[in-house]
């Protein structure tokens, strides 16, 4: 299935979308754009720090975009302006993977992009781009990887300066490229998950997503009367990045010393939790801790895959049960994993409490952030009265709430 389409032929909306970013870029190059990189947000479902645990995840891209603006250049220059936090920057593909002195920490992600992009031979460009979107900053919903795939996206559609097919697997590799990006250039060891269902997503459908093969399979929702409520804590996640690499570390360590053990284990997927309570009590208690959320999390997420393909229910049974896995997903990340924080608790105890509120759970990697719950329509107000209130009550923030709809993964549109 081809990834390009053009702003004309699409829905309404998406001109409406498009309008301020085309106006900026024309104010600020003189000339409209050509296309424009768009890539989502995203949501877990379920499946919290499993990615680089080689195990299963189970999210959906949601309808907030990170977009780029572009137009190809007859030099390799590339001259990107940031809407949302007034900042500039521009570098040369001659001169890649040189980072400018003083270059904005955004920066890092496309000049990654653009030197890895360079490294595996395909074809870029220079150009001048604008950047702006609704994916929130520092959230946990992916505002990183949504700048890395749209600048993907945008480096191939300059290279290419037309309509360009991107396959299915070039989707996979293209995901792999973007996770190496915030390896090398940022620091972050993340899993793979947020890359592949950027790519991947598709409307209506959570991607159960194997991180070791890269085999998935899109699942539909079924969500009939229920939607998907992202509630803000508005706490920024100064510790996510430190813990997160962290909490990698720990991982490993399990490993190792249960390797000893169970000789054929390479990560903590290959090991079951019968096996598990054989050894445990040889790690260290906090090792203990870390490897018991991960095993009985990929079990959750196996558990909640299954129960949406089977469809041998109506949707509010089998949502009820997706929503006690989040549920006990919470638990665990609190009390095992120590990843969630006042704030995260909060927000799921008064969503627990809320009649017709299937399940919820923090997102992302913690230590603020957001969290997701499962909601009956006919909830949704009382669900943002109580937790707008109970939560300013009780913290003084005012939690932002966003009803979110399950979309497709990055596009480009030719203008």
């Amino acid at each position: 299935m081809s990834n390009t389409l053009k702003i004309q032929s699409t829905h309404s909306k998406n001109a409406r979308r498009f309008s301020a970013i085309t106006q900026k870029f024309e104010e600020t190059f003189g000339t409209p754009p050509t296309f424009i990189a768009s890539a989502p947000g995203r949501v877990n479902l379920i499946g919290e720090h499993t990615d680089y645990n080689d195990g299963y995840v189970f999210p959906v891209a949601i309808d907030k975009y990170l977009n780029i603006a572009a137009r190809r250049r007859s030099d390799p220059r590339v001259v990107l302006h940031a809407l949302d936090v007034n900042e500039s920057a521009e570098v040369c593909l001659d001169r890649l993977p040189s980072m400018p002195r003083q270059a904005p920490a955004w920066s890092r992600y496309l000049i990654g992009v653009a030197s890895l992009l360079q490294a595996s031979g395909r074809k870029i460009a220079g150009m001048d781009a604008i950047i702006t979107g609704d994916v929130p900053i520092g959230a946990g919903l992916s505002s990183s990887a949504a700048l890395s795939v749209a600048a993907t996206l945008a480096f191939l559609a300059a290279g290419a300066d037309t309509e360009v097919p991107i396959s299915e697997n070039d989707k996979t590799e293209l995901a792999a490229l973007c996770q190496r990006v915030e390896h090398e250039f940022v620091g972050v060891k993340c899993g793979i998950m947020d890359q592949t269902i950027l790519l991947l997503g598709q409307e209506n459908c959570a991607l159960f997503l194997d991180c070791r093969s890269l085999e998935y399979e899109h699942v539909p929702l079924n969500l009939a009367d229920y939607a998907i409520a992202i509630c803000n804590t508005k706490v920024k996640r100064e510790l996510a990045a430190s813990a997160y690499n962290k909490r990698r570390a720990e991982c490993e360590r399990g490993v190792e010393t249960l390797r000893r053990r169970l000789p054929g284990i390479t990560s903590l997927r290959d090991i079951g939790l019968t096996d598990f309570k054989k050894y445990e009590e040889e790690l260290p208690t906090l090792t203990q801790k870390r490897c018991r959320y991960v095993i009985e999390e990929n079990a959750r997420v196996v558990e909640a895959a299954s129960i949406l393909k089977a469809r041998s229910q109506r949707a509010d049974e089998s949502l009820m049960e997706l929503g006690h896995l989040m549920n006990a997903s919470h638990n665990g990340l609190r009390d095992h994993y120590q990843v969630s924080c006042t704030e995260l608790n909060l927000l799921t105890d008064i969503a627990r409490d809320i009649t017709g509120v299937m399940g919820s759970r923090m997102t992302g990697a913690g230590f603020g952030g957001c969290t997701v719950s499962i909601v009956h329509r006919d909830a949704l107000e009382t669900f943002q009265r109580r937790i707008t209130t109970a939560y300013h009550e009780q913290t003084g923030l005012a939690p932002e709430i966003y009803r979110c709809h399950v979309s497709d993964g990055a596009h480009v549109y030719w203008i």
